[in-house]
């Protein structure tokens, strides 16, 4: 009886959850997206043959594959959808939110008749394959443990139309500032070290802190000198000891920690440029025009906010593992973005969307330990999420048609009068 009453409990939590999102499509094609999140939920998959299989349909699984399919490639879903789920999220976002950002790859190496398909570095594999890349946004604390999913698009070099990766990740960013303004603090890897999106940021007076690559030339008083010669002079401040994890074994490392205020050559805005020794062979460089002051405390936030995004790559693994990403089998482009959505709004439902009582529930029986390592993967709360959901589902038949039996039904008009 408990088991069936939460697997209901889940099965109406998406459906509202689905309703939302899907507020201003058809009738029919609000159900397609209560469909698409439960069947990848249920099933922990984006194929669409296993959505059917989940939805338990009484006619034959082609059918139901194909009406899916032909649901899917809708025009406009895919931006229709990524427009409300960064609404729902919105009021997550505060001040002092991390908004990071992060180029991945979906590989297909066998895949042949995929519309679009081009080259990308698997980052598994460390070497060129055919796929996909994707651009994820994921809100997070300084640490860690509120992580917002907001944001999931899969785009190809090769399509008609594609200009830059640049202008991809500026587009990005301005369909979540459309809505969420000017809060949150955009945080990125040396893949944002770009001219192009600094002149961007800084135009728009967006907060960020960007790692730096080795060679980006920046301006002292003492003249234009790279990132990394000013880094190797700059002077540290104080030193802080972290624990990394390596193999499965642990280690202190002493990091020394500094900074210098520098310019963009072509910029006349002051900037920080903070450095950590300890890391590695070279220094950890981060640039940011957030106001830094010459203390430990100032110094250690930013270097937490960007250690962080370090975590946060723990998020694009769930979405890849947990709802097995990189085995989406549509043809088409559009619907290939389509479907990455709907798993970013997944993906959104069990890290955001479910009430703490819910969780708690599908968390029973599972054991979480919070992390406060830097390195290494920790027993990762969203994966226990994803795996509870999709054991109270996985055995359910009857999908969501009882749901939407009773939402179609009219409702009870009291009677006036009686016998």
């Amino acid at each position: 009886m408990y088991f069936a009453r939460t697997a209901q409990k889940l099965r109406e939590q998406m459906v509202r959850f689905s309703g939302e999102l899907s507020a201003d499509l058809p009738k029919v094609a609000r159900r397609f997206v209560a469909e698409m999140i439960f069947g990848i939920q249920a099933r922990g998959s984006v194929r669409l043959t296993e959505v059917g299989r989940a939805l338990g349909e009484p006619i034959s699984l082609k059918k139901t594959e194909e009406r899916l399919s032909r649901q899917l490639g809708r025009r406009g879903l895919e931006r229709r959808i990524q427009r409300r789920l960064i609404e729902q999220a919105a009021p997550r976002i505060e001040d002092d939110t991390l908004l990071v950002l992060d180029l991945s790859d979906v590989t297909k190496k066998y895949a042949e008749r995929m519309e679009n398909l081009g080259r990308v570095r698997d980052g598994s594999e460390k070497e060129l394959a055919w796929g996909y890349w994707t651009l994820n946004i994921v809100g997070s604390n300084t640490k860690g443990t509120k992580l917002v999913p907001l944001y999931g698009r899969l785009f190809s070099h090769v399509v008609e139309g594609h200009e830059s990766e640049n202008i991809e990740i500026r587009e990005a960013i301005g369909e979540v500032a459309e809505v969420v303004g000017h809060r949150g603090i955009w945080v990125m890897d040396r893949g944002g070290d770009r001219g192009y999106l600094y002149k961007y940021l800084l135009s728009e007076k967006h907060r960020f802190l960007v790692r730096l690559r080795a060679d980006r030339g920046l301006r002292t008083a003492q003249g234009i000198a790279s990132a990394l010669d000013l880094a190797r002079s700059c002077p540290t401040l104080f030193l802080e000891t972290v624990v990394k994890e390596e193999a499965g074994q642990e280690r202190l490392v002493h990091l020394a920690c500094g900074l210098r205020k520098v310019r963009l050559p072509d910029r006349k805005e002051e900037l920080t440029l903070i450095v950590v020794k300890g890391f590695g062979e070279e220094p950890l460089m981060i640039l940011t025009n957030l106001p830094v002051r010459r203390s430990r405390k100032s110094v250690w936030h930013v270097v937490q906010s960007y250690i962080t995004r370090w975590r946060i790559e723990d998020v694009i693994r769930f979405v890849k593992q947990s709802y097995r990403l990189e085995d989406m089998r549509c043809l088409t482009y559009r619907r290939l973005q389509a479907l990455m959505v709907l798993v970013t709004a997944a993906a959104y439902f069990a890290a955001v969307y479910l009430g703490l009582r819910m969780k708690l529930r599908v968390l029973a029986g599972h054991v979480l330990r919070a992390s406060k390592r830097v390195f290494g993967i920790p027993d990762f709360r969203l994966y226990a999420l994803a795996d509870g959901i999709r054991q109270f589902l996985y055995s359910q038949t009857q999908g969501l048609k009882r749901i939407f039996e009773l939402q179609d039904q009219p409702p009870i008009q009291p009677k006036l009068f009686y016998p």
